[in-house]
């Protein structure tokens, strides 16, 4: 993107969004709009269509409707990652925290970075990220309820009707987790079948994980290269440690999203004994006294990049001997 566009800095949250816009003096001029269609035509107004781009954080789902409008519009969009946001505003000093000040730190970031510009996802996958959403939402209150079911169990009295009630609905709730994730992998087998079939082929990665991982990196095409799908999920090392004074133990990045972490995590466990590749670097890392953790984060790097590799070459799993 060239560097003469106009960067509008827009702070979004759940019932109103506000906007920064360089005036004539080169000075931030402030405005707020409600964030309904009403406030987007509000806003479109201002704009310039060949010169302004606007810049927002990806704030839960409070962008959404803006950015689809936005792109509709056929104006410039680029969302952003809340924490380079707050990273970019930390190297700046910047101490005040306001709606008014976030639009113009969002604006400034857009002059410095030049962030790519933004475009929907298809509709099948805003399908499956909320179907996963929601079997998550379940799977919390399954967990909740067998443990009040386990509660109830060490009083002194135990109610019939309770424990009816609670297996009931621990029922209900693994009967819809189970319908909608068979819906999952129907949908992601109707549109990267052979990419799914390819995921699965790896040791130690099973369906769920595969459904994940190729919603996540969008069949593998929004990242250039392993790193950077495993910085953006947050399976990465983070370590601790700056010259003699400071020393912590490895852990994993909490930049990224905890499903999907947790679910590596977890095929890290059956790769280490089934995946020969993944066997071999857990053992050599454990034998130099690297804690079991951190060998085991190390293995679910080492099937994202197996995983990564495999999308680029189009390519099956091949074990070797």
């Amino acid at each position: 993107m060239t560097k003469n566009k106009n960067y509008i800095g827009i702070d979004i949250s759940k019932l109103s969004f506000d906007v920064a816009i360089k005036n004539e003096r080169d000075k931030y001029s402030h405005y707020k709009f409600s964030n309904d269609n009403e406030g987007f035509a509000s806003f479109k107004k201002l704009l310039n269509e060949d010169l302004d781009v606007c810049v927002m954080e990806a704030s839960g789902p409070y962008y959404l409707k803006l950015a689809q409008y936005l792109f509709d519009q056929n104006l410039f969009l680029s969302v952003v990652n809340p924490l380079v946001i707050r990273r970019f505003s930390q190297m700046r000093l910047s101490r005040t925290k306001t709606d008014k000040k976030d639009a113009v730190i969002i604006a400034e970031y857009g002059r410095a970075e030049n962030p790519g510009l933004w475009k929907p996802e298809a509709e099948y996958v805003l399908e499956i990220k909320q179907m996963q959403a929601y079997v998550e939402q379940m799977n919390k209150s399954r967990t909740g309820f067998m443990r009040q079911k386990e509660a109830f169990k060490q009083n002194t009295m135990e109610s019939i009707v309770l424990n009816e009630s609670l297996d009931k609905m621990i029922a209900g709730l693994e009967i819809e987790i189970s319908r909608i994730e068979s819906k999952m992998m129907t949908i992601i087998n109707c549109h990267h079948s052979r990419l799914f079939k390819q995921m699965q082929s790896i040791p130690g990665i099973g369906r769920k994980t595969a459904v994940l991982l190729i919603v996540i990196s969008g069949g593998f095409t929004k990242f250039d290269n392993a790193r950077q799908l495993s910085s953006y999920i947050g399976i990465s090392p983070r370590i601790f440690e700056s010259g003699t004074s400071v020393k912590g133990r490895s852990k994993i990045c909490k930049m990224g999203m905890s499903r999907i972490r947790a679910m590596l995590y977890i095929c890290s466990w059956s790769a280490k004994k089934c995946n020969n590749a993944c066997r071999e670097l857990y053992d050599r890392l454990v034998e130099k006294g690297k804690a079991r953790k951190v060998a085991l984060i190390a293995v679910a790097n080492k099937l994202l990049k197996q995983a990564f590799a495999l999308a680029s070459k189009n390519e099956y799993y091949l074990q070797n001997n």
